[in-house]
């Protein structure tokens, strides 16, 4: 098939501008009816792939749309049913503590996993003062930046390994990317919240200031949070590994004590709100990533700074990990080699290494930059708005925070990259 007409991307615009604007103008419409907006638009990209003699494409992407699902479904359920017990109001000292932690646990059970077993006790601990730049920066700091030193942490960097890409590559090749730029996030983090924390009365201060302490209910399901995460390395046969993981996640739900459940307000809203959501983003973002791998070449696309921008501009609109595979095959293509070939991503990886640098941390970091760039940042502002708290529109999080507040980061970081 031939590259899709740009009148095909229309698709993607109108999901995109009803994500955008829907909450914001008919919250209450938004709501109850955005499958009626997400699924229908898919079926109609999926629809025309089909007729035009393209199914296998879509069949390919439904794939990896299972995968995706299932990976972090499977996590939410089984980090819901652990109860992070913290006794006492948190600080901004613990805040950031908390943050840095996340950092660190989301290259072990990836970011989906260690903002699914954090979000909660976190937002509890801030309930006393609660406000929108919590959720941003722990969007930032845990369910994005955290992840880019292993292929656990992040899905492009997991893709990127399923390629060919040495496991341990993220670590030797982005740490200090990732160390400076966590640092940076959590040192505005800081200033933010301490400068907040001030304006509460002395006696909330103390209060706060009490000696905290936390314990971890439903131990149990750590074991099975390590079946999923292993499982995430099986590559044949198809739909085994995706089958394990919800496997893993039905017994933990059936296994877990109901009290932990209903402490931890445990419902299925989130996830089923980004599965809706997420099957209409990736059908309706075929025709888009296809035109740009068919038109790739003829871009001018050609230092590791075009990659690091591009790479991110769409990763922070697109799902962040068929975005890193597009422009990891199209860098590849440029040096005469083929991303479906084990053998040739390694020698990339090796020879290449500045391009790919740009690619990886480019996909990871701006995926922070929207609600849509990273499959947990819809479920953290879900668990959010269930708890009670105000989570920031579309727009608030774009304008006033990944504008003024991600955007150095991201550029210190491209500095980084060269």
């Amino acid at each position: 098939m031939t590259a899709p007409s740009p009148l095909w991307v229309i698709p993607f615009g109108l999901l995109l501008a009803s994500i955008a604007l829907g909450p914001l103008l008919a919250p209450r419409w938004w709501t109850r009816r955005y499958a009626w907006v997400a699924l229908p638009l898919g079926a109609l990209v999926a629809g025309y792939y089909a007729f035009a003699g393209a199914g296998e494409r879509m069949l390919h992407v439904g794939h990896e749309y299972v995968s995706f699902i299932a990976l972090i479904g499977s996590l939410y359920v089984v980090t819901g049913g652990m109860y992070v017990r913290l006794v006492g109001r948190l600080t901004p000292a613990q805040n950031a503590g908390m943050l840095a932690v996340g950092a660190v646990l989301a290259n072990v059970v990836g970011t989906t996993g260690a903002s699914m077993l954090l979000i909660r006790p976190y937002l509890r601990g801030n309930g006393w003062r609660f406000a929108p730049y919590h959720l941003v920066f722990f969007i930032f700091i845990v369910a994005n930046c955290g992840g880019a030193l292993t292929p656990i942490g992040d899905p492009p960097l997991f893709l990127g390994y399923l390629k060919g890409v040495p496991f341990f590559w993220p670590l030797a090749e982005l740490w200090y990317k990732w160390l400076v730029g966590v640092a940076l996030l959590i040192g505005m983090f800081y200033f933010f919240d301490r400068r907040e924390y001030r304006g509460h009365s002395q006696l909330e201060q103390l209060i706060a200031e009490e000696p905290d302490r936390f314990s971890l209910d439903g131990k149990r399901n750590l074991i099975f949070v390590g079946v999923i995460v292993g499982a995430a390395f099986l590559q044949h046969p198809v739909f085994v590994r995706e089958a394990i993981m919800v496997g893993a996640a039905a017994a933990s739900y059936f296994l877990t004590p109901r009290p932990i459940h209903e402490r931890n307000d445990f419902k299925f809203h989130p996830v089923r709100e980004v599965a809706i959501l997420f099957a209409g983003i990736f059908a309706t973002m075929v025709p888009a990533l296809d035109w740009l791998a068919a038109h790739a070449g003829g871009l001018g696309i050609t230092t590791a700074t075009h990659y690091y921008w591009l790479t991110g501009s769409l990763s922070a609109v697109l799902d962040n990990a068929p975005t890193y595979l597009n422009f990891l095959a199209a860098a590849m293509g440029t040096e005469g080699l083929s991303a479906d070939n084990v053998v040739h991503v390694a020698q990339f990886a090796r020879d290449h290494s500045h391009t790919l640098r740009s690619i990886s941390i480019a996909a990871v970091y701006f995926g922070a930059a929207t609600y849509i760039g990273n499959g947990p940042n819809f479920m953290c502002k879900s668990i959010c708005e269930h708890a009670g708290h105000r989570a920031p529109s579309f727009h608030e999080y774009v304008f006033r925070y990944t504008l003024p507040v991600l955007l150095p980061v991201l550029v210190v970081t491209w500095l980084l990259v060269l």
